[in-house]
């Protein structure tokens, strides 16, 4: 961290300018507004920026203006409300002292209104304090990473500012610095030196593991078991497809680090996810008298790693394990955010438990076993993961969707692990932003109940799903059919399905009402208010509903 840079972060209307030029002034530093840094780059102001050219491309200009801002000495900067959103972004933050100026939504739209100087904001369109309740919500597990927080609803800007230049005073005496946290992600490594993706830190039972992606990294997963501090014996569950493939491989990067292991490999399919599995599983560890202090390795897809991580979560009352995903659904979706379980005659993933692995160990090179189709089935989440939270990864992906290459590139996956880990970290056990994860689930989990989980992988019933919620999106004016028709053309280029024509649109519609995401009998809606902005609404007219989901059935 620089100690000579201070950055402000908050939304709209916190006075991170007027703020920003105090603390300046009491420094006798110089003052940067990165707002207009960008529009002197771009020649015209910002809502022309976003008008012309779109979010993604003015918030690249954004991080090359905060680069800049940071590049320079004795600074006070002032950032847009979005800044932290975009990863390049937050590593440029992490380079001096940030502060999170924390604004109610109520009392930062007054603000804006009261200010005859405001500009028109692209952002904040229509009514600014519903508008401002939501991006605090999008926002706020960014906010979080500021080295402090200053609550401003109650202070003069003089406060502000003086409370600021306190607390970096104290930054400075105490050297704390080294507690970097805004671009950490990218930065934090085991001991081992192997690429971390992201580290997920949930809230409730105060774990934090690291997701390592790098290719060959299976080679290394003793090494990273061992650095997590396991000791016992290692239990790999897999199934009757992956074993013969990479058993061997994993049971050797074991040994090689000194465990003791036993593997057990259950019927591959979807079919088989049940607690008639599970049994069998418990069987195998019970018989080899598992000890709390051993641990489980899963090595497979979202159906090994959801049914081993159950088995291991509720075995002895819970006993650690360790994922190793072999499909690429299994390592953007399944495998992190500590969600374990199995699937019921009612339901998928009905039954099961929040547990948190010890970690997660990914190696993109096992992908290039994979039939394509299994490939564009995990495309569909990574797709998913930029539209509802990061509007730059959506841009990226239009660029290479549907090359085999971009499929398997460790810096995509890393990139849409990261975006997940952040989310279940802020809200572990889906009380509220995780449910934004469940974009086109809602249609997609009721496709594959109504067909028994037989005909369409989970990313192809997703992408259905996708259609149906962007359809309802654009109906209800939240999103521009320019920006709904970008969704398909990218699924499209993937090779996702569109449409699933055939089925009866009642029994669909009837299977929603199972979802674990129902409330009050109502279904809620996770809904797109733009690439990069997801919603949820409980408030969707049955006959909307009806409709989109009639069209996604129909031939064509």
């Amino acid at each position: 961290m620089d100690q000579d840079v201070i950055l402000l972060v908050g939304l709209s209307g916190s006075g991170k300018s007027t703020v920003g030029r105090l603390v300046a002034a009491r420094l006798g530093w110089g003052f940067v507004d990165t707002d207009q840094l960008v529009e002197e780059a771009a020649g015209r102001p910002i809502p022309q920026i976003f008008s012309g050219e779109g979010e993604a491309a003015f918030r690249e200009r954004e991080r090359l203006a905060v680069e800049d801002a940071v590049s320079r000495h004795n600074v006070v900067i002032a950032t847009g409300g979005g800044a932290p959103t975009h990863a390049g972004t937050r590593e440029a933050l992490g380079r001096g002292f940030t502060v999170w100026l924390v604004v109610s939504p109520e009392r930062a739209a007054a603000r804006l209104a009261a200010n005859p100087e405001t500009e028109e904001r692209p952002l904040l369109a229509g009514d600014p304090r519903t508008r401002l309740e939501r991006l605090l919500a999008d926002r706020k597990a960014f906010y979080e990473l500021a080295d402090a927080a200053v609550d401003v609803d109650s202070l003069t800007p003089e406060q502000a500012a003086a409370e600021i230049v306190r607390l970096w005073h104290e930054e400075r005496e105490h050297n704390t610095g080294s507690r970097r946290r805004f671009g950490a992600e990218a930065a934090e490594r085991p001991t081992a030196g192997h690429g971390v993706a992201a580290m997920v830190r949930t809230q409730a039972a105060g774990a934090t593991y690291p997701v390592v992606v790098e290719r060959g990294v299976l080679a290394e997963l003793g090494a990273v078991c061992r650095e997590q501090g396991l000791r016992g014996r290692a239990f790999v569950v897999t199934d009757t497809a992956v074993g013969p493939l990479f058993g061997e491989a994993v049971l050797g990067a074991l040994h090689e680090a000194g465990y003791s292991t036993q593997a057990h490999a259950i019927p591959a399919g979807e079919e088989h996810k049940n607690l008639a599995t599970v049994g069998t599983v418990f069987d195998w560890l019970l018989s080899h008298r598992v000890e709390r202090s051993d641990f489980v390795v899963s090595l497979g897809g979202g159906v090994v790693t959801d049914l081993a991580g159950f088995a291991a979560a509720t075995c002895l009352r819970g006993v650690d394990f360790v994922h190793v995903p072999t499909s690429l659904l299994a390592m953007v979706d399944a495998s992190v955010g500590g969600k374990t379980g199995v699937d019921h005659a009612m339901g998928k993933n009905m039954i099961g438990a929040f547990a948190q692995p010890r970690a997660v160990v990914i190696d993109p090179a096992v992908l290039e076993s994979l039939p394509r189709r299994q490939l564009v089935n995990g495309w569909a989440e990574v797709v998913k993961h930029g539209l509802i939270l990061d509007a730059q990864l959506f841009a990226d992906l239009e660029a290479v969707a549907g090359k085999p290459e971009a499929m398997i590139d460790a810096a995509l996956i890393g990139r849409s692990v990261a975006i997940k880990a952040a989310v279940v970290s802020e809200d572990e056990r889906e009380a509220g932003r995780r449910t934004l994860l469940n974009y086109g689930h809602t249609i997609g989990h009721a496709i594959e109940a109504v067909t028994g989980y037989s005909s369409y992988l989970h990313g192809e019933a997703v992408a259905v799903g996708m259609r149906v919620a962007g359809a309802m999106s654009v109906e209800l004016g939240l999103l521009s059919a320019e920006e709904y028709e970008r969704q398909q053309r990218v699924l499209r280029a993937c090779g996702l399905p569109e449409s699933a024509p055939g089925l009866d649109s009642d029994a669909v519609i009837a299977a929603t009402r199972s979802d674990k995401k129902v409330r009050a009998g109502s279904v809620r809606w996770v809904l797109l208010e733009g690439i990069g902005q997801a919603a949820v609404h409980d408030d969707v007219p049955e006959t909307l509903v009806q409709r989109a989901v009639a069209e996604a059935l129909a031939a064509g």
